[in-house]
């Protein structure tokens, strides 16, 4: 009843807000769009490019100039498509773009040399919304924009959460962001940013995992960026699941603008703008504090297990007239929750449980262009992740002890070299260097039985160095067909472990919108750096270290691929994929069904060895309307295997083995002023999966050890329930001359379907428990971007 209650107060407040606004001024607004056009390959800006505004009356258009840039001022402020031609290049068209009354529209536009002569055929404007930055990639790949990040019911501006909608991609029910990628492990996922890998960048992380309950990366810095699910292309390397490679936008360069958003997840600001009146050099800057944690720190209101959190993040661009553009950005965060467990009367307090996690990322970049073809980008970053929990329990004595406390720390330090020349429009190259330094240290010190003795079950720290390498050669043979090749190498020193990895991708447009695409691969990846240091004690105490030598994760990846382009908005793609696991670690034990990729959180502490063998196999349809007319929907199916082979030679179902996954995505827009100005966005979505497998609780040994124990020989042999969840959202946006105000209310899980997705044994009441899906869970925000 107090769920209802509060939603239905949270409704009320949107209308209200809604009401108030819709006989807002009807004057129309105007706003301008500028930006630079380039080359996609050599980066090199193209002169006289032809920007123009489609169906504009007046006319509205305009050609780059000597830099490459342009600007298109008084545009009437709502959605408008851009056209955008030069001679010797494929034409573009982007659309839906939304012009605010508060902030210019700012974009960067790469063109492709056509490789047909002039005269020689027509070439009609591709819309190609779907199509991945990264021209390198045909297969298992899709571009998203922060605005999907923002429109997509669920989403929460969070683009590990849009990215479930997408076909052979499946959400953590129980709430975080973890995804599962065709049936592998979570662990197999790489974050990129800036093009360099980094540690997971989510609130909350533990060990072992690559998401959190929120993303520390705010959607107000993003730009237009990649997600992959398979069959890379050689760039990427030490991943064999997905890739999502983010992209930090620039700041504008010639106003400054700010924004300020106020939410049930958080209270946080944007400020952007030039360095200097008469320098093209920019910053943008966010800082982000929780609400909840807000509200508790001013003594406004009171909770159990408050999460508390904080993030900031920056890019700043410095162009130079000799040596490139240098960009200096980073990624900042910290949460803490404190949770309580207590009786069901809550007359007593059975357990405390503190976690705190520290995220530090800061990169320096330089792209220098060499020539008229080429360019150079080399770019060193430093990230380092720090987790700890700690854990309370009631002793016999009616008093609180420490159970647990657990400290893990690990650092990296990056450089990456990368060269990319366009020989001409039919042949480009891009050569890279990648360097990475990994370091950790972990201690954990327990008493689970309240002896008091505290015992040090771990105190282990180490380093190594990762070397890799690749390079990648795109060959348009014609203006239909474009072949891809590649290969990556990668070397860990701890070991002496090394892997070469072919890569080869193409794609045939037989007709003028349909194409078949073909990627196959070889991928490798290290585990993290703590599973090689882990320390075991054998039978007479004494302590080992058995991972030393273990060898990197491998996986062959073979994707076949259709497209349509049904229509000028509606695209349909289907995918078929097999993927063959090996080198996968296991338990050293002819009798253990463990494998380390199905361990989904804190250290792994067994004695693995690379004899594991999967295979992941399935079907994928996409069919989307894009963003036209003020509607879209998109809707996605899987239907998929995820099996692994331990050291005891039987076949069995993955941990992830969800077996099939169905989303509908639909949303529509509505103008509701005269002009156009203001808007009404309902979405929803709506998703239905195979519930994946766990490994049951073995109470009594649980109750003995004093920790969670599961029943011997029986590693993910029960399945959880299959999940249903339905997303929505509504959102309401009012232009005002120089500000725009958006309100918008999310609510995840609206039917409140609970699910049993695993159990688990909870320390404070020695009982076993069932792990539901996330309850029904709104989000209310207020934006104003000014």
């Amino acid at each position: 009843m107090q769920k209802r209650n509060c939603i239905i107060s949270l409704i009320l407040i949107l209308v209200l807000g809604i009401q108030t606004n819709l006989s807002a001024n009807t004057t129309q607004f105007y706003q301008t769009i500028r930006g630079k056009i380039i080359d996609t390959e050599s980066k090199q800006s193209l002169i006289g490019a032809n920007v123009v505004i489609l169906n504009s009356n007046p006319f509205i258009g305009t050609a780059s100039d000597i830099n490459g840039n342009f600007r298109l001022d008084k545009v009437p402020v709502g959605r408008i498509n851009l056209q955008i031609t030069c001679l010797g290049y494929e034409p573009k068209i982007i659309t839906n773009i939304e012009v605010g009354s508060a902030k210019e529209v700012i974009l960067n536009i790469e063109l492709i040399e056509s490789v047909t002569k002039i005269g020689e055929i027509k070439v009609y404007p591709k819309t190609a919304k779907h199509e991945t930055l990264n021209k390198m990639a045909v297969v298992s790949g899709q571009a998203f924009t922060v605005e999907e990040t923002s429109r997509y019911a669920g989403a929460i501006n969070d683009p590990a959460r849009m990215v479930s909608g997408y076909a052979g991609v499946t959400g953590d029910a129980e709430g975080t962001n973890e995804i599962i990628v065709r049936g592998n492990s979570p662990k197999g996922i790489q974050w990129r940013l800036e093009g360099i890998e980094i540690p997971n960048p989510n609130h909350f992380a533990d060990e072992g995992t690559t998401g959190g309950a929120i993303s520390a990366l705010n959607s107000f810095m993003l730009c237009k960026s990649d997600f992959y699910s398979g069959a890379f292309t050689a760039e990427y390397g030490n991943a064999y699941s997905g890739i999502f490679d983010i992209k930090l936008r620039s700041g504008n360069n010639a106003k400054h603008e700010n924004s300020f958003a106020l939410s049930s997840v958080g209270v946080d600001f944007s400020l952007e703008g030039p360095i200097h009146k008469n320098y093209s050099g920019s910053y943008l800057i966010n800082y982000r504090y929780s609400s909840l944690g807000l509200l508790d720190k001013l003594g406004i209101m009171s909770f159990d297990g408050v999460p508390k959190y904080q993030d900031g993040s920056f890019k700043i661009v410095l162009p130079s007239q000799k040596t490139g553009t240098f960009t200096f950005w980073g990624l900042l965060g910290k949460s803490s929750i404190d949770a309580v467990e207590k009786t069901d009367d809550e007359s007593l307090k059975l357990g405390e449980y503190q976690l705190n996690s520290n995220l530090g990322i800061i990169g320096l970049s330089n792209l220098l262009p060499v020539g008229k073809k080429s360019y150079l980008k080399n770019t060193i970053a430093w990230s380092a992740n720090k987790i700890q929990n700690k854990s309370k329990l009631l002793g016999d004595n009616n008093s609180m002890f420490v159970a647990v406390n657990e400290n893990y720390q690990k650092s990296y330090l990056k450089y990456v070299s990368t060269f990319n020349t366009k020989l001409n429009a039919k042949h480009s190259l891009k050569i890279g260097l990648v360097y990475t330094n990994l370091s950790y240290n972990v201690k954990n010190i327990n008493d689970l039985k309240n002896s008091g003795i505290s015992t040090v079950s771990l105190n282990s720290d180490g380093s190594s160095q990762l070397f890799q390498s690749f390079v990648s050669w795109k060959y348009r043979i014609t203006s239909n067909l474009s072949v891809i090749s590649g290969v990556h190498s990668t070397y860990f020193q701890l070991n002496k472990d090394y892997s070469i990895e072919p890569r080869l991708g193409m794609k045939f447009q037989f007709l003028p919108n349909q194409s078949i695409s073909l990627g196959i691969g070889m991928h490798s990846k290290i585990e993290s750096i703590s599973t090689y240091f882990v320390q075991l004690t054998d039978a007479k105490n004494n302590i080992y270290t058995p991972n030393s030598d273990l060898k990197m994760s491998k996986a062959r990846h073979y994707v076949l691929g259709y497209n349509n382009q049904l229509g000028r908005n509606l695209h349909l793609k289907i995918e078929a994929y097999y993927q063959d696991l090996y080198n996968l670690a296991v338990e050293n034990n002819p009798n253990s069904r463990i494998v380390l990729q199905d361990l989904n959180s804190g250290l792994a502490k067994y004695d693995f060895v690379n004899k594991g063998r999967g295979k992941n196999y399935g079907l994928e349809l996409t069919l989307e309307r894009f963003f036209h007319n003020n509607f879209y929907y998109l809707l996605t199916g899987s239907l998929y295997e995820a099996k692994f082979t331990a050291l005891d030679g039987v076949e069995r179902n993955s941990r992830y083995n969800g077996k099939f996954a169905a989303n509908i995505l639909i949303g529509k827009e509505f103008k509701t002023s005269s002009k156009g100005q203001n808007t009404l966005g309902l979405n929803g979505k709506i998703s239905f999966r195979g519930g994946q497998y766990y490994t049951p609780v073995d109470l009594k040994k649980s109750q003995d050890a004093g920790e969670t124990i599961y029943t011997d020989n029986s590693s993910f042999s029960k399945r959880g329930d299959n999940i249903f969840i339905l997303n929505a959202s509504v959102n309401y946006k009012i232009n005002h001359k120089k500000t725009q105000h958006e309100f918008k209310l999310e609510i995840q899980n609206a039917s409140n379907h609970k699910a049993k997705i695993m159990e688990r044994y909870n320390e404070a009441t020695h009982l076993i428990e069932d792990a539901d899906q996330l309850s029904l869970l709104p989000v209310l925000s207020y934006t104003l971007h000014f």
